[in-house]
């Protein structure tokens, strides 16, 4: 654990990136296999779940440290940071053992998260009397899932490989797929063995970088090959070895929750990986569209899908490339050869006999090649995006160049070779005008200022909450922000704070749809502050009918017949302040 934390603080300390790999090569290379395991598993973003309540380990802090709950508060408003106040305030252990990271994975925070509140409370109080101030910064923020390091991806692959004497792009390969933080799994991680041994592992999926001036500076459009840019998972359907993987890009097997789409990649050949998206789909006789992400999330997080859950969503797998033909990685062959393969490949399964002995149609084939835009010039492409705009069927279109390569995460392309890499050219989002009503203190380097938001809208001369952001000010922004929230506090619940409502922001978002978990009967997805509006009043803000005339009026969108459902911390709170030429 000593070797882990020290690792910590060093990536925390720097900002060079040469610094940043040479550290975590030394780190791969020294420490033994077992330790090894478990630290890659964190610094390679694996996804790390909270073992303990944070009820339990503020209650547990506060009977240790003899400090009171009240204070433990103001401690943690002024540091930013529980993991760091805790570590302050507990007492330090008498001596400085070395224990190692399997142990303290193995022994206490594994455990932890499979026990009772009152076994975990006694396993962390363990914990507390073994590890020192600087060990017990990084365990906190182990078991309260916010481990957080700044190293991208990218960097521990190379560490790895350097540390392995293996090429990154199979370290990336080999980290794709599921990782068991196991000393036989690291070493299995480090040998020579080939990408043939790797059966169910995805590849490490190629991203598209945002467009954000004129597509003609991309050069001619002839180039280009354009599809719609789908709201939906993105994911890598892999047959190999006679099994069928559905890889989603958060590194999970969601096969399971879309069975029909695995079932179907059963007909693919053997040695075949599709890369796509997972999309809720809407058949009539009239014809189909695409649904909003939120009609996939019916499916996501559950064990036992229940039948019925079946004829509410019907998922089909947009592809868009094949990266594996026959054993072959096809990742350096030009996109335009891809794509001709990918077609080839879905007309054959589309030709090959369903569960029911019939060949599947159009209408019911789960899987399906993304349709080409088809465009002679730029300005054939701006129309077809603003007709996604309008329609909001999709979120606007991806522009691949003809020769580019199926690159490792985000990159842009390779000019010697004439690649110019993806690009997304989304729609616009929605925006709308809303007021500032709450305020919580940030963390992190954000630690000591007010920088995450509650907006609200106008509804019947009342402010009601819509969206949470803290994304889209800049740093001078941020501070007039907050010295205007502690001017003008009118109430505090705990760290956050009930705002004078005065200051008006534009929010920009990219999906909404009913919700009865929320107080104003609408969620949007992606919020975020697109400008400060100082040249509005509070009362020049939107209302709430606004937000319900952007809600699509199809099959997708049901209205809502019961009374909205409110969250604890909304029910709990003060209504927003009436109109301020009211108060």
């Amino acid at each position: 654990m000593k070797r882990f934390a020290a690792l910590y603080q060093q990536l925390d300390q720097t900002t060079r990136t040469s610094e940043k790999v040479e550290a975590l090569r030394r780190y791969f290379a020294e420490a033994p296999p077992r330790d090894a395991a478990w630290g890659l598993m964190c610094l390679s973003g694996k996804r790390l779940l909270r073992t303990i309540s944070i009820k339990v380990l503020r209650a547990s802090a506060v009977d240790v440290s003899g400090v009171p709950g009240w204070l433990l508060g103001e401690c943690y408003d002024a540091v930013g940071d529980l993991s760091e106040t805790l570590a302050l305030l507990l007492p330090a252990p008498g001596h400085d053992p070395d224990i190692p990271l399997h142990r303290v994975f193995e022994e206490l925070i594994v455990p932890m998260g499979q026990s009772q509140a009152a076994d975990a409370a006694a396993l962390l109080r363990r914990a507390w009397d073994l590890l020192p101030r600087d060990q017990l910064f990084v365990f906190h923020k182990l078991i309260s899932g916010t481990f957080r390091v700044g190293v991208a991806r990218g960097l521990v692959v190379r560490a790895l490989a350097e540390a392995a004497g293996l090429e990154p792009d199979t370290v990336a390969h080999r980290l794709s797929g599921p990782f068991e933080p196991t000393e036989a799994a690291y070493r299995a991680m480090m040998s020579a063995r080939t990408l043939q041994d790797d059966l169910g592992h995805p590849y490490p999926f190629c991203l598209a970088h945002q467009l954000e001036v004129d597509p003609r500076t991309l050069g001619e459009a002839h180039d280009w090959l354009a599809e719609w840019k789908w709201d939906g998972i993105r994911a890598q359907l892999i047959r190999r070895g006679g099994k069928t993987f559905l890889w989603s890009r958060g590194e999970g097997v969601i096969g399971g929750q879309f069975p029909e789409i695995a079932r179907m990649g059963d007909s693919l050949p053997d040695g075949t990986v599709v890369d796509g998206e997972v999309l809720a789909w809407h058949i009539t006789p009239a014809g189909e569209k695409p649904l909003p992400f939120h009609r996939l999330q019916t499916r996501l997080g559950r064990k036992n899908l229940q039948p019925s859950l079946f004829d509410q969503t019907i998922v089909v797998f947009m592809a868009f490339d094949q990266i594996e033909h026959e054993r072959r990685d096809l990742r350096s062959t030009a996109f335009e050869e891809r794509r001709a393969l990918l077609e080839r490949t879905v007309q054959t399964l589309r030709a090959a006999p369903n569960s029911q002995g019939d060949n599947a149609s159009d209408g019911d084939a789960p899987i399906r090649a993304s349709p080409l835009v088809s465009h002679a010039t730029w300005d054939d492409l701006a129309a077809a995006r603003a007709a996604a705009a309008e329609s909001r069927e999709s979120e606007g279109l991806m522009l691949k160049h003809r020769r580019s390569v199926y690159h490792v995460g985000r990159q842009r392309g390779n000019a010697a070779t004439g690649d110019a890499g993806w690009w997304k050219w989304k729609v616009d989002p929605y925006t709308i005008d809303a007021v500032l009503v709450y305020a919580h203190p940030g963390s992190g380097r954000r630690a000591g200022l007010f920088t995450d938001y509650t907006f609200a809208v106008w509804d019947r001369g009342e402010l009601v909450p819509f969206a949470k952001a803290y994304s889209g000010l800049t740093d001078e922004e941020i501070i007039k922000v907050d010295a205007y929230i502690r001017r003008h506090t009118l109430d505090r619940r705990g760290p956050v704070r009930f705002v004078k409502p005065e200051l008006v922001f534009e929010i920009a978002f990219q999906e909404i749809h009913p919700s009865t978990r929320h107080r104003s009967g609408v969620a949007v997805r992606f919020p975020r502050i697109a400008r400060w509006r100082t040249d509005k009043a509070a009362a020049d803000a939107d209302h709430l009918a606004t937000l319900n005339k952007l809600i699509a009026l199809d099959d997708s969108s049901v209205p809502i017949k019961k009374k909205p459902r409110l969250a604890r911390a909304q029910r709990d709170f003060p209504r927003p302040p009436p109109r301020p030429e009211q108060a």
